[in-house]
């Protein structure tokens, strides 16, 4: 009790009192936009760059421009009559800048009109400034409790999911082929997109490639339902079943950095004496500034704004495929290139124009899927005819839904499952000779091994192939937790796996 009434009294004091606080104004305007942050995004933003980027952005820049201001508008005598109004309107001005930015980027209209109310309101309520100081303490102090379950994420976390079982690590390639993995984000499966809810006519591009020498796995799907848990699972060749930490439900953590090299498929294909090749459309895989372990990377971090959210920028990845491929001729090559293209429906209910428009729009945008990938093909084949080239999805494309996070809504309809699951896959073998065990080829976990069997000419790896499970996150319409969606067989199923 002592504890509490020595803080109120200090409060009562510190809003009564005349004396001036530039440094606890400027500390009150930019500590809670920048707990946001790591609130709403903290997979977006965990790197140390970024953390001192944010210090210095939302507090230490505000501090210095705070007491400079404040300090020319006493003793420079034009400014002075401006003195009194001063710290309120920076104060204000800065908290809904700093908060417009980080939630929404820079929207020039939106941040002027912000400037512009705070500014009003700063003039106002002149009088009662320190008690919205206040008020922006409490907040950013309520936000520090918020975060902590964040903070508890890299503790709880471990990569001991990625351990193989075997001794992949150490496969020898007897086949040197270049390999390009090629994934047009949220291309559903060529067997489902002729079903009910997509009902497409894909005929035309599927014959395209059958002509092309690529061969089409039906019914292929994904393991889990975002690019993200699909991806740092396919390339670990191993299952993390959302990494399983308790209360965990948005992202994958550390997913990010798994898939932009620190993985054992990045290591596999160096550990032969491969180039490693990284060709992004954005740099969504980019944002939280974790090391590339590639050899290449098309996207620069210079590029890459601290604030970014992964879709400021647009790179023309088949010109740059292409201009690698021209450029390292002499060497044995990985690629791993991703198109933001078809994607899925809406993400968020807010966003989603119904299921019907939803579809249509998917449907435009897998034609201009197929038109990118056309052009990759090309490109390949123009300049590196013995290649492995493999068209991979990673999850489908939600069509039949009115938004894609409808499915972390529990669902009793098999076709909107699979939607959500049902991944493309087709490959182009070398001398169009696909192996007798590539019939084991259902998931993506199972991807890399069974080209690293084809490659060092080992079925050995065959033997610690992964469950051939689809996993969901479920937050309404049952208790709250991952959940297999689908067994190994292809079946439907409801079946919890994590109990919190």
């Amino acid at each position: 009790m002592g504890v509490l009434t020595n803080l109120k009294t200090k409060i009562r004091s510190f809003a009564n009192s005349n004396k001036e606080y530039p440094i606890i104004a400027a500390l009150g305007a930019g500590l809670y936009p920048f707990l946001h942050n790591y609130i709403s995004n903290f997979t977006l933003v965990n790197s140390w760059s970024q953390l001192w980027f944010f210090l210095v952005f939302f507090i230490g820049l505000p501090m210095l421009v705070f007491l400079l201001a404040n300090l020319a508008t006493r003793r420079i005598e034009f400014l002075k009559k401006y003195h009194p109004y001063v710290l309120p309107i920076l104060n204000l001005t800065t908290l809904v800048f700093l908060i417009i930015i980080s939630i929404y980027g820079p929207k020039k209209k939106l941040i002027a009109l912000g400037l512009l109310v705070a500014v009003f309101l700063a003039i106002i309520l002149r009088k009662h400034f320190k008690k919205i100081i206040i008020f922006q303490l409490i907040l950013a102090v309520i936000g520090f409790f918020n975060l902590i379950p964040k903070f508890m994420l890299p503790l709880n976390y471990s990569n001991q999911w990625m351990t193989s079982k075997d001794d992949i690590i150490s496969v020898k390639f007897k086949k040197t082929p270049n390999v390009y993995i090629i994934q047009p984000d949220g291309y559903t499966n060529f067997s489902e997109l002729k079903k009910e809810n997509y009902d497409i006519d894909n005929s035309k591009f599927e014959a395209y490639l059958e002509s092309n020498d690529f061969k089409l796995y039906n019914d292929f799907r994904s393991n889990y339902f975002s690019t993200l848990s699909s991806n740092s699972s396919m390339f670990a060749m191993n299952h993390h079943y959302y990494n399983n930490v308790k209360g965990h439900t948005h992202e994958f953590y550390n997913a990010r950095k798994i898939i932009i090299g620190d993985n054992p498929v990045v290591s596999i294909f160096k550990e032969n004496d491969y180039k490693t090749f990284l060709i992004l459309e954005n740099s969504y895989l980019l944002v939280n500034r974790s090391e590339i372990k590639y050899d290449y990377c098309n996207i620069n971090y210079n590029e890459v704004p601290f604030l970014a959210r992964g879709f400021g920028i647009n790179k023309d990845t088949q010109a740059d495929l292409e201009q690698a491929i021209i450029n390292n001729k002499k060497t044995n090559n990985f690629y791993f290139i991703e198109q933001i293209s078809p994607g899925h429906i809406s993400t968020f209910k807010r966003n989603s124009k119904g299921k019907e428009e939803e579809r249509n729009i998917y449907i435009d945008k897998l034609k201009e899927a197929n038109q990118w990938l056309t052009s990759v093909i090309k490109t390949i084949d123009e300049n590196d005819k013995d290649a492995i080239v493999v068209i991979v999805a990673d999850h489908g494309g939600f069509v039949g839904y009115d938004y894609s996070l409808e499915s972390t809504i529990k669902q009793d309809d098999p076709t909107l499952i699979n939607s959500a699951f049902s991944a493309a896959l087709a490959i182009k073998w070398p001398d169009n000779n696909p192996p007798e065990y590539d019939s084991k080829l259902k998931t993506n976990v199972n991807l890399f091994r069974i080209l690293f069997s084809y490659l060092g000419e080992n079925k050995d790896a065959l033997n610690y192939l992964e469950k051939d499970d689809s996993y969901i996150i479920i937050k309404e319409g049952a208790p709250n937790g991952i959940y297999k969606a689908i067994d190994e067989k292809g079946n439907i199923t409801f079946d919890k796996i994590v109990n919190d």
